[in-house]
């Protein structure tokens, strides 16, 4: 059960990569890798067709390479990450405790990107 649990999630984290590439501002890396994540702990045929693919495989081996992920990318995704949380709390959520969860977890999203070490490619 587990197992398509997480072939699930990957699939779900892969395909907002794939978005990420498409739009300008949404983050690619953070999806890929937790898609990747997801595929080594459920599935190896997905994992390593993943790590082969000539359009998503490149993303992945160069956080493998270099541990980091490129400082615009970054600063592009805290930008529009807090640009749709902002839209969220102030306009299209009313609730005030769904408002402070979407702020809580914003935080904690910003900490972790942060925690990613950025290189300047």
């Amino acid at each position: 059960m587990i197992k398509h649990i997480l072939i699930l999630l990957g699939s779900i984290f892969l395909g907002l990569g794939f978005i990420g590439i498409i739009v300008p501002g949404l983050p690619t890396t953070p999806f890929l890798l937790l898609a990747a994540g997801c595929y080594v702990r459920s599935s190896d045929r997905l994992y390593s067709w993943l790590l082969d693919n000539r359009l998503f495989g490149k993303y992945i081996h160069n956080f493998r390479e270099t541990g980091s992920i490129p400082l615009r990318g970054k600063i592009i995704s805290l930008i529009v990450m807090w640009i749709m949380i902002g839209l969220s709390i102030y306009i299209f959520i009313k609730i005030i405790s769904v408002k402070i969860i979407i702020a809580i977890l914003g935080v904690i999203g910003t900490l972790v990107i942060l925690s990613i070490p950025a290189s300047r490619k």
